[in-house]
């Protein structure tokens, strides 16, 4: 085989695997965020509601909370609806250690471990976010 064929061969074989891999690393590691990209009409038709949840605080009061998460899809949807029960009792875990001072200055972090939780039992898509939408501290 004649030896320029061979050199321009092998250089456009690596020029297309490193395209390919350059490919392959923006597609596995999207870093935009779901919910930047759902437009509003997504957003409502894709999140749930949960019932409000009643629990007692680590400090002594209770709360009267409800969460509303948006899905990125139908299926993820109506897995989360289907895990009501298991929402619940995430967040009666994680209420073991809040206090009223928690949930009036915390609330970003209260959504992100619920987002974070959820997610890890999810297995029919994911949440994209997680909002507080009603909460009584007593």
């Amino acid at each position: 085989m004649n030896p320029k064929l061979v050199k321009i061969l092998v250089a456009v074989l690596l020029v297309i695997t490193i395209a390919g891999a350059i490919t392959l690393y923006f597609l596995l590691n999207n870093t935009s965020n779901d919910n930047e990209t759902m437009t509003l009409d997504e957003m409502v038709k894709y999140s749930y509601t949960t019932e409000e949840i009643r629990t007692d605080l680590n400090d002594g009061n209770f709360v009267l909370i409800q969460f509303q998460f948006i899905t990125n899809s139908k299926d993820a949807l109506n897995e989360i609806e289907k895990r009501e029960f298991q929402v619940k009792n995430v967040f009666i875990k994680q209420s073991v250690d809040l206090t009223a001072t928690d949930l009036q200055e915390n609330l970003t972090e209260i959504e992100d471990n619920m987002q974070n939780a959820i997610n890890e039992k999810m297995t029919e898509g994911k949440i994209v976010d997680v909002l507080i939408t009603s909460k009584v501290i007593q």
